[in-house]
């Protein structure tokens, strides 16, 4: 049964963020099983993570990737790699490695630098003990097949990421030949780099097979696997340099004024060339929307507003403007773009927040899609919503990953909105006011100003009582963490580093943990969830 035919519960968990007992600096994809196990025992049915693509090398932004397809090696779980286990293992780490593993893995938050570093190292030994081997060898035969069948788009990532390794600047500046596609520079530089290319194949292999498995692992403990598409690739990307026909260098692509930013945000991505793709009847999505299909249950799309209307901001310093730039169009294009996402029979969730027109949240239930309710971010003249209000086809939470925690929301709140979330119907009984109809205000107790135990159960249940089919709580809330993944418009190491304090492992063993995950779980189950 698809999620969003029933209630349910799903968790919003940052692989980078999970620990596990065998970590290596940052969440692995095997974790997502243990993952799964542990969110089962608190009622979850399905776990939503942040994009699991390779960002464009030099940033750390799942939603900046130097391709809509190619899985980022840093989730590849060494350990499980089986030539690493036939060149010895952890035992083969010469000393600066062992080093730089104990830094990584006693690293308050995830140092990308360093586990990227240990990762290839290691990565590329094992390939070269792969590649030694006869051409009859099963993996090996296994790999020529993904090789073979991905071809379309993983030869273009290849030969991208391999020229980044030679000429590490942004594609604009490599040489000539390279820069635009030269057949006979391209066709010099694969006969050169052979090797490299043939290990960037080997990646995406093995961290696409990693992928499948551990996903094939959460559902053995009854919990689907969501991923996250980000709504464009970085200008620095495989995408873009393969096919810039499909893009435009006019402008950048960000997010008009609205609660995050006054000026809007500038996010320094290329617009689509939206007129291309219509005539190639959105190809593009139609391709992206099967890879998905082949990774994930289900998928969120990011920005999803930015598929009807696209925030253009001129590199001349022109007004903005948005394109299309009539409503009849935005709507043709967006429901086309969707439908090609969709085509494949993958699951979708709209992340349709910020300055969004009536007339796409109306587009979105005409298909299907559910968007969001954030609980915080519901409210008019002064009041929020009742949850009992919002649509069935929706997602209610408490927070996303762009927005701080429950804990700083609420005690950063001014007095007068602490009171006006107070009358929403799971929070009324901690408001200590006098039941008196005539009472004067003086004489009122101001609203609690600390993010309590028993505000972080009536927020939970706020969520979760909702008329929304689906209810999506950020594991940073669920474990009551005043831990923030990202700051929105600005960067620096803050940003997509968060790790848990604990592994998964030590979680399923600690009593306060599990006294959250059985409230949790019958919170859900009152509710019918």
């Amino acid at each position: 049964m698809r999620i969003f035919d029933r209630k349910t519960v799903g968790l919003l968990a940052p692989l980078f963020s999970v620990r596990s007992g065998l970590e290596w600096g940052v969440g692995e994809l095997p974790d997502l099983v243990t993952l799964a196990r542990w969110a089962r025992r608190g009622g979850f049915s399905w776990v939503l993570t942040l994009p699991l693509l390779e960002p464009s090398p030099g940033q750390e932004s799942p939603y900046a990737a130097c391709s809509f397809y190619a899985l980022d090696p840093l989730y590849i779980a060494v350990r499980d790699v089986p030539e690493f286990a036939a060149l010895g293992g952890i035992e083969t780490l010469d000393a600066e490695e062992r080093l730089t593993l104990t830094a990584v893995s006693e690293s308050p938050s995830v140092d990308h630098r360093g586990v990227r570093w240990l990762k290839m190292r290691v990565l590329r030994r094992c390939f070269a003990h792969l590649a030694a081997q006869p051409a009859t060898d099963a993996r090996r035969k296994a790999l020529a097949r993904f090789e073979t069948e991905e071809a379309k788009w993983l030869e273009p990532y290849v030969l991208f990421r391999a020229i980044k390794e030679v000429h590490p600047e942004g594609w604009r500046s490599w040489p000539t030949g390279l820069r635009d596609g030269d057949a006979a520079a391209v066709k010099a530089f694969r006969a050169e780099h052979a090797s490299e290319l043939a290990f960037r194949r080997y990646l995406q292999w093995v961290a696409v097979g990693q992928l499948a498995a551990a996903r094939e692992g959460m559902h053995a403990h009854g919990v689907s696997l969501f991923g996250d598409e980000p709504f464009l690739v970085a200008d620095d990307s495989a995408d873009v340099w393969a096919h810039r026909e499909l893009f435009r260098f006019d402008a950048t692509v960000g997010a008009p004024p609205d609660a995050f930013s006054a000026d809007g945000q500038e996010w320094g991505l290329p617009p689509y060339r939206w007129d291309a793709l219509e005539k190639r009847r959105y190809d593009l999505f139609t391709a992206r929307g099967a890879h998905t299909a082949r990774l994930y249950d289900g998928v969120r799309i990011d920005h999803v507003v930015g598929l009807y209307r696209t925030y253009h901001r001129p590199i001349d310093k022109s007004p903005h403007y948005f394109y299309p730039d009539t409503q009849a169009a935005q709507l043709a294009q967006g429901e086309a773009v969707l439908r090609a996402l969709a085509s494949a029979g993958t699951e979708i969730l709209a992340e349709d927040l910020g300055v969004i027109p009536p007339f796409v949240r109306q587009s979105l239930a005409s298909l299907g899609i559910p968007g969001y309710r954030v609980v915080r971010w519901e409210q008019e003249a002064g009041r929020f919503r009742d949850p009992a209000s919002y649509p069935a086809l929706s997602v209610a939470t408490t927070g996303t990953h762009d927005t701080e925690s429950s804990i700083d929301w609420w005690e950063q709140l001014p007095e007068i909105e602490r009171k006006a979330a107070l009358a929403l119907p799971a929070l009324a009984p901690l408001d200590g006011s006098p039941a008196a109809p005539h009472a004067k205000l003086a004489s009122e107790p101001p609203p609690p100003a600390r993010f309590t135990q028993e505000l972080w159960r009536a927020l939970l249940e706020t969520a979760i009582g909702s008329a929304s089919c689906a209810v999506l709580l950020p594991i940073h809330d669920v474990l009551h963490l005043r831990d923030r993944v990202n700051t929105p418009n600005t960067v620096g190491p803050l940003n997509w580093s968060v790790r848990l304090p604990w592994t998964i492992e030590a979680l399923e063993h600690d009593a306060i943990v599990e006294g959250r995950m059985r409230w949790v779980r019958a919170t859900a189950a009152a509710h019918g969830r």
